[in-house]
């Protein structure tokens, strides 16, 4: 609805009656037109572009799949990996991720698992080996660990440890003779092949270490006892 101005005309000489105010037309506002900014455009045709090659790296890494080789059920530590264990699947894969290839899947059946496999994982070539992780001429020793005597270090299988000999406080160390034994702490050289999760409640970890076979009864005798330790080496021995 557009505004009008109204002029006032006063009443004339003769007495005649005043006539009514007459509109006039008003003039429209002026509206400045804006400048373009060549800055603001350029910036804005140049932030569409960025984000259009943004949308097409993203498109092609999702297109850029590997086939890889996944576990589909449950293997222990030291197991034979078998077809029915392993399955296939197409994933995106980082660069920093090792994995092993679909076409390589053949190249790790009958090998066994290095540690605890878990359905939906990825198998990298780490977890699993060639070799027995019980050798020849050794024997498997069950340890509980109590919570305080577990390392804060995680073990994991192939970490060598040193089962030491810890007698209750005024009792004799018998040698492999039967007679006393002078030495205050024995030890026997082992190998962890795997350690169980805390147990609910008690906390006890269980770890099976490797040891040459004629240390295996005496290194179970201790853990009946309740006479053993066990100490993580370090990393090569040193």
């Amino acid at each position: 609805m557009s505004k009008t101005k109204e002029r006032t005309v006063t009443p004339s000489a003769n007495g005649a009656p005043p006539q009514r105010p007459v509109a006039g037309p008003v003039a429209p506002p002026r509206v400045s037109a804006r400048r373009r900014r060549p800055g603001v455009i350029a910036l804005s045709l140049a932030l569409i572009a960025a984000g259009g090659a943004g949308v097409a790296v993203l498109l092609l890494q999702v297109g850029d799949r590997t086939p890889v080789v996944t576990v589909v059920r449950d293997v222990q530590v030291g197991q034979v990996l078998t077809e029915q264990d392993l399955g296939e699947a197409s994933v995106a894969l980082d660069p920093a991720v090792k994995a092993v290839r679909a076409d390589d899947l053949k190249s790790v059946v009958g090998k066994r698992a290095a540690v605890e496999l878990k359905p939906g994982s990825l198998l990298s070539p780490s977890q699993v080996t060639k070799d027995s992780l019980v050798k020849p001429g050794e024997q498997l020793v069950p340890i509980g660990l109590k919570p305080d005597q577990v390392p804060a270090t995680a073990l994991a299988p192939g970490q060598k440890v040193q089962l030491v000999h810890v007698p209750a406080q005024g009792a004799t160390s018998v040698g492999d003779d039967g007679k006393p034994s002078d030495s205050a702490q024995e030890t026997i050289a082992g190998r962890v092949v795997k350690a169980s999760k805390a147990a609910p409640g008690t906390g006890i970890v269980v770890v099976d270490v490797a040891t040459v076979a004629a240390d295996g009864p005496k290194a179970a005798a201790w853990v009946a006892a309740g006479a053993l330790r066990l100490v993580l080496d370090a990393p090569d021995g040193r």
